[in-house]
């Protein structure tokens, strides 16, 4: 395996990981990154741009970007905490106080905290959206706003796998008068010089790899390769809250078509360098060549508090989260204790760690079946922290 970029001293144990994910964990193309306080340490890249490998497919290259599913709501829970930052959404007022219409059918008490949180007890739609339906954002924000709630907001937690975007998107819509994606692209991916989108452009349209299933042999890993029985009835249950959560667009659209990658869907379609999502990670928590430190220590603090802990009733085991944020724990593990990110489903991975100094961005174009804790991602942060 050909592999391209460049380790700091001292980094080597994440290039022998990245290499290892090629030769025994299954990826086909793929890029890590690391910084450390605001240096890069780790650019690595191998593999073709395409998931199908075939002779022909162009190689993967530094600057090929991915989709990242589940690891965009880390950079979307960014536009509402700054926000709140600069004194323009309050968290612990009611979603209806700047979305009127949702305060329909007894949602009056759901809070933004509860968004961020996964605890505004709104996972599921009663009516899923197809994927023409949505790809307009408007569409899944009017769906949300007529959705009754599943638990009394702020009770328990669940994680809201896809209704997280269109509840966060319609706030950012409601404050600013602009769309999400748009902010973000002004107000975090601009300032930060992180090329990631959430709604891909038509002229970086080109950049972006073909995605697809892969498997990987065994539990090379180190983390279970099965599910326990309970969780993985849920994901077979049409009836369960996991299955529907997941199912609230019906079918699931093409994740390789241009309409997909061009919609603004903050909890799903987000696409990233590797670079670009740790550049982010490190921008929350420190310059990064000369760009602005996003999140204010006061801002840092409360996206890693702790805010939903325990039995997650979407997802079937123990999660924890702050605002916005998966916390370092077994279900997502980060580097350490204070670490606070988010993974996608299938493999990729961003997080910070203030106290090391750490952020880290992993993208590929095969995707595995885990949710949360991705063989191929651990295997990297193994060797992070053999660095450190």
């Amino acid at each position: 395996m050909d592999v391209n970029g460049t380790v700091a001293e001292g980094f080597e144990p994440v290039r022998e990981a990245f290499v290892r994910n090629f030769e025994v964990l299954g990826d086909r193309g793929a890029a890590v990154a690391v910084y450390r306080d605001g240096r890069l340490v780790v650019d690595l890249w191998a593999g073709t741009k395409d998931v199908d490998g075939t002779a022909d497919s162009a190689p993967w290259e530094r600057g090929t970007a991915q989709i990242v599913r589940s690891a965009t709501k880390g950079v979307a829970a960014a536009a509402l905490l700054l926000l709140h930052q600069r004194g323009l959404l309050d968290l612990d007022a009611p979603v209806g106080e700047y979305w009127p219409e949702f305060k329909a059918v007894g949602k009056e008490r759901v809070l933004v905290r509860h968004v961020l949180s996964h605890r505004a007890g709104l996972p599921v739609l009663d009516r899923p959206l197809t994927p023409g339906e949505a790809l307009d954002p408007l569409r899944g924000a009017e769906a949300v706003a007529r959705q009754a709630l599943v638990w009394e907001p702020g009770t328990d937690h669940g994680y809201h796998a896809l209704t997280y975007g269109w509840l966060l998107g319609e706030l950012v819509r409601r404050v600013t008068g602009r769309g999400v994606g748009e902010w973000i692209a002004e107000e975090i991916a601009g300032p930060v010089g992180a090329d990631l989108w959430v709604g891909l452009p038509a002229a970086e349209a080109g950049r972006v790899g073909r995605a697809g299933r892969v498997e990987a042999p065994g539990n090379a890993g180190g983390l279970r390769s099965r599910p326990k029985r309970s969780v993985a009835e849920a994901y077979d249950d049409p009836a369960s809250l996991t299955r529907r959560a997941f199912a609230a667009i019906t079918p699931f659209p093409d994740q390789n078509d241009p309409a997909y990658r061009a919609a603004s869907l903050p909890a799903t379609n987000g696409i990233a360098t590797a670079e670009g999502l740790a550049r982010f990670y490190a921008s929350l928590v420190g310059e990064v060549g000369g760009g602005p430190r996003l999140f204010t220590p006061g801002t840092l603090a409360a996206a890693r508090a702790e805010e939903s802990a325990g039995p997650d009733r979407v997802l079937v085991i123990n999660t924890r989260f702050g605002l916005g944020y998966m916390l370092h724990g077994s279900a997502s593990p980060f580097l350490d204790a204070g670490s606070f990110g988010h993974p996608g489903r299938g493999g990729s991975l961003g997080f910070a760690d203030p106290e090391s100094g750490i952020a880290f961005g992993y993208v590929t174009n095969g995707f595995s079946k885990t949710v949360t804790a991705d063989a191929r991602a651990q295997a990297l942060v193994r060797g992070v922290r053999a660095a450190l």
